[in-house]
């Protein structure tokens, strides 16, 4: 083959390779482009799915303010009778004081019997020390044994004896506070004063809001006119997300808050003291109804309040939002499941300020 024949096969392979490695390199780069959509794809629906998670999140902070009233419409109220402690008493657990260990076997320890070579050859002397020796160490598991039982078996009486001091305890309580509450009830019947505002209070303290709800409360009954009044602590407007939804946004590759609206924020704010207004007066009249003296309140009072800070003093202020009163027949005749709580409030004769001072109120301005 002639030098230039050669060189021209060389060539057409280097070319060859050059092709090629410029195929894998086109390769290359293609599968990272793919690779780094995939990444990318991935981060945009993690995104997606975090401002739906979100959004989640605010949609049942929502719900739950939304149904501050009729989630407890179908609740039993409290009643004395619910008042009434049950001795928590679980049966006794001894745990491993309650497992006997088990006694030595004598089989474990047994030698061997040796085979009738092993007889004639004068096996039966050596059998007959190692069978001694093994009853020996029979003889001292057993003791050691029966040592370990007797001291399991007092452990058992102790931890016996303190469950049953517990359980004499705990039913000891039970009863000392079943007694409390039968002569609380007692004076409920007769109208005493503390004693009904006592049950009012352990009404309030039974009723279960939503986290970020104060709890704070004032009970006083007035036998003149059979009414029980509360003052009672509302939540701030700052309970009311802010926040209507978040979306992710792909110009700026992140996932940002939607604002609500401020006049969704105080007309929301609005219904919901006026939920927790209804829903307070619900529970005093359905609780003292089912105590046996049910004539004792005939009427509720509720003045809903604020804590915040007066801005322009720096000091703490307790505005007043609204303040209601029913009458047990004409709260009974409501279907507050079906009621709009503003009109439902305003029918019924409720002091508010007006919309725009009780935002201002409710953010302590």
């Amino acid at each position: 083959m002639s030098r230039r024949g050669s060189l021209s096969e060389l060539e057409q392979r280097l070319a060859a390779r050059r092709r090629e490695d410029e195929r894998l390199a086109r390769e290359h780069k293609r599968q990272e482009r793919e690779q780094e959509q995939a990444r990318q794809q991935e981060r945009v629906e993690s995104a997606q799915q975090d401002a739906q998670e979100q959004t989640a999140a605010v949609q049942e902070q929502i719900k739950s303010l939304d149904e501050v009233l009729t989630s407890v419409l179908a609740l039993p109220p409290v009643s004395f009778d619910r008042l009434m402690a049950t001795p928590r008493t679980p049966p006794f657990d001894p745990g491993p004081l309650g497992v006997p260990l088990p006694a030595p076997d004598w089989s474990d320890f047994a030698p061997p019997r040796p085979g009738l070579l092993r007889l004639l050859l004068g096996g039966a002397a050596r059998h007959k020390r190692q069978t001694a020796q093994a009853q020996g160490r029979f003889e001292a598991a057993t003791a050691e044994h029966r040592e370990h039982e007797s001291q399991r078996h007092q452990e058992l009486a102790v931890a016996k004896a303190k469950y049953h001091g517990k359980v004499t305890e705990e039913r000891a309580r039970a009863v000392a506070r079943n007694a409390y509450i039968a002569r609380r009830e007692s004076a409920f019947g007769a109208g005493d004063a503390e004693s009904v505002a006592w049950f009012a209070r352990c009404v309030l303290k039974a009723s279960r809001y939503p986290d970020g709800f104060p709890r704070a409360y004032q009970v006083a009954y007035h036998p003149g006119d059979r009414k029980v009044a509360i003052d009672f602590e509302l939540p701030p407007q700052r309970v009311v997300p802010s926040v209507r939804t978040y979306r992710y946004v792909q110009a700026r590759g992140a996932v940002e808050p939607v604002p609500r609206p401020e006049h969704e924020i105080r007309q929301r704010y609005e219904r919901l003291i006026a939920c927790v207004a209804l829903r307070t007066l619900h529970e005093i009249f359905s609780a003292t109804a089912s105590a046996d003296a049910p004539d004792v309140v005939q009427a509720v009072s509720f003045t809903g309040y604020v804590s915040t800070t007066d801005r322009a003093t720096g000091k703490p202020i307790r505005p007043h939002l609204l303040s209601v009163s029913a009458e047990r027949p004409v709260f009974g005749d409501l279907v507050l499941a079906a009621v709009e709580p503003a009109a439902c409030l305003a029918a019924l004769g409720a002091q508010t300020p007006a919309d725009a001072g009780l935002a201002e109120r409710a953010r302590g301005r």
